[in-house]
């Protein structure tokens, strides 16, 4: 185990090198459904995987900025990659609240371990035994669970009066990949169901949803002092935006003569959308990094986050279908990029009502009981 910090942030030239591998990559991506090898070589190098590990094990314990930066970056080319990358990191920072000796078991050789997950919502089997669980079942997605060596898994456990949201870490070979993603995009995500036949996991390797409140870690890292769900919809919103830039960028390149008012009014309001959805983003980035937590900037954040992402999807929608025909042949570097968002913005973790709920309550109070 190291006890020397990663270095700052994500160095510009290693995300240069994520991009370029995600480029080589691109021709084979997407029935490969999985990214290759050279650009998860290139994520690890670059920093992601260390990024919110706790320097007490080498990681870099970075900033939020700092990955959405670099997020944005990849997506530009291939939101695929980028989605892994920042998962990866955030994984990292999940992975944080085991007990100590569960991180020790985890990050002992290196910082630089890839960490897929399946915690929502939570499913399989984990019973009670000596020393821990014995887990077992059918996880449906994990993104990126080609390339991990570990996963982080979510059963119910506890009383039937007191349910907990568990999760529980495994090592590479006590899961299955199932070969189940067919996506319309993010296709290179790998985001394959996972199978676990009767694994003991220790007490060691598990946390509940609950401990997510406190801290993760002794250490000082502002990432491991905020709650997760201060930026948790900002992980799976920065791969959107930089994906919305880049089939902005796309759709530029391969616009058709003779340009319309429709077309000039899609292109004119939709880029001003996606650049308002990045500011949106960094503002979110900084307040993680820097401001007071609170209930409502928790809100903000996730308000802020779900927002770009609808900005983003409904911009590029609208040069979707405004571009005309040749978008929708084969090889249509837009239509991927389309493809890709269209997809992404349905995860959980970006859905609309939940966040103006909690965004309310936070503001207002929470709603009074309805009855008659």
């Amino acid at each position: 185990m190291s006890g020397a910090a990663g270095p700052v942030g994500l160095p510009a030239g290693a995300v240069g090198r994520v991009v370029r591998a995600a480029e080589r990559d691109l021709p084979a991506l997407e029935e490969r459904r999985r990214l290759g090898r050279e650009a998860v070589a290139a994520i690890t190098a670059a920093g992601f995987l260390r990024h919110f590990v706790p320097r007490e094990f080498g990681g870099t314990a970075g900033t939020f900025s700092a990955l959405l930066a670099a997020s944005v970056t990849v997506a530009a080319t291939c939101p695929s990659t980028a989605w892994c990358a920042t998962l990866f990191a955030a994984h990292g920072r999940l992975a944080s609240y085991l007990p100590e000796e569960g991180r020790r078991e985890l990050w002992g050789r290196s910082p630089d371990v890839p960490v897929a997950t399946a915690i929502m919502p939570p499913r399989g089997e984990a019973v009670p035994v000596p020393g821990g669980w014995r887990l077992g079942g059918r996880w449906d997605t994990a993104s990126g669970v080609d390339h991990a060596d570990w996963l982080l898994l979510a059963a119910r456990t506890g009383p039937p009066d007191r349910p907990e949201h568990r999760i529980l870490a495994l090592p590479r070979a006590d899961w299955t990949v199932l070969d189940t993603w067919r996506s319309l995009g993010m296709r290179g995500t790998g985001s394959n169901a996972v199978e676990v036949a009767g694994a003991f996991v220790p007490a060691r390797r598990s946390f509940t949803m609950a401990d997510l409140r406190r801290p993760a870690t002794r250490d000082a890292g502002r990432c491991h002092r905020v709650p997760v769900q201060l930026a948790g919809a900002l992980m799976f919103a920065g791969p959107v935006a930089g994906a919305a830039q880049g089939a902005l960028d796309a759709w530029s390149a391969a616009a058709v003569a003779p340009r319309r008012a429709e077309t000039d009014q899609a292109l004119s309001e939709g880029s001003a959308q996606i650049a308002a959805a990045r500011l949106l983003l960094e503002r979110a980035a900084r307040r993680a990094d820097e401001e007071a937590v609170t209930p409502l900037l928790v809100a903000e954040n996730r308000r802020d986050s779900v927002t770009a992402v609808r900005w983003c999807a409904a911009a590029v929608d609208r040069l979707f279908h405004a571009a005309g025909s040749h978008v929708h042949r084969d090889g249509s570097a837009f239509q991927r990029y389309w493809r890709d968002i269209t997809t992404a913005a349905t995860h959980g973790a970006l859905g609309t009502p939940a966040a103006a709920a909690e965004y309310a309550d936070a503001l207002l109070g929470p709603a009074a009981p309805q009855g008659y």
